[in-house]
């Protein structure tokens, strides 16, 4: 039967989900300061428990170093996204980091930024879902152990990071109407082009 034949790492059913829901929030991320800063951070604080939760539970198994994976988000690409949410988010992007490695040998505290954590979880997760589009079985399970390793290594600290301190905001009194910087007209005409259309269309 065709199902014998497919890869059982890359075709199970919490490696679906995870593609699933990584795709979901590279959308949430392409999408943002097309609505309002509130609804943009209730989403992501629903995107990133669902995230971590279906990175968590992926299968194990060794890498095959077989492969030489492609990046596609590029330094423009990722410049312009946390730019964006940066400048929606203005003063409110930064908060106090209390997991940092580095506080060690720091004696002020450590500043860390909502836009950069988020976006450093989009670049991985799109690097990975184009990878894993291409159909190839090698490539796919390559990337998948890619991003499982980023997870450990990087990113998942981000997320949970960058969750708490999107937490304490929801739930406060911040006023982001006064906050939002929109794009000058330079940045907008900066704009990497897959993200051209993306913008000029409602957001449902």
């Amino acid at each position: 039967m065709a199902d014998e034949q497919l890869n059982p790492v890359v075709y199970s059913k919490n490696v679906i989900e995870f593609v699933t829901v990584a795709n979901e929030y590279c959308k949430f991320v392409e999408s943002a300061g097309a609505e309002d800063v509130r609804v943009m951070l209730g989403k992501a604080q629903k995107l990133l428990p669902l995230i971590y939760l279906k990175a968590s539970v992926l299968p194990e198994f060794e890498s095959s170093e077989e492969q030489m994976l492609e990046k596609y988000v590029t330094e423009v690409d990722y410049n312009f996204l946390q730019q964006r949410m940066m400048n929606l988010l203005g003063r409110y992007d930064d908060y106090q980091e209390v997991f940092d490695q580095e506080m060690q040998f720091s004696d002020a505290p450590l500043t860390a930024s909502i836009s950069e954590n988020l976006t450093d979880i989009y670049q991985d997760l799109k690097d990975f879902i184009l990878s894993y589009r291409i159909g190839d079985d090698q490539v796919m399970q390559e990337a998948l152990w890619t991003c499982m390793a980023n997870f450990r290594d990087y990113w998942g600290q981000k997320l949970v990071n960058g969750l708490r301190a999107i937490h304490s905001l929801i739930y406060s009194q911040a006023d982001f109407n006064q906050n939002i910087q929109l794009p000058s007209e330079e940045e907008e005409n900066n704009k990497p082009d897959w993200l051209n259309d993306l913008f000029n269309k409602e957001i449902d």
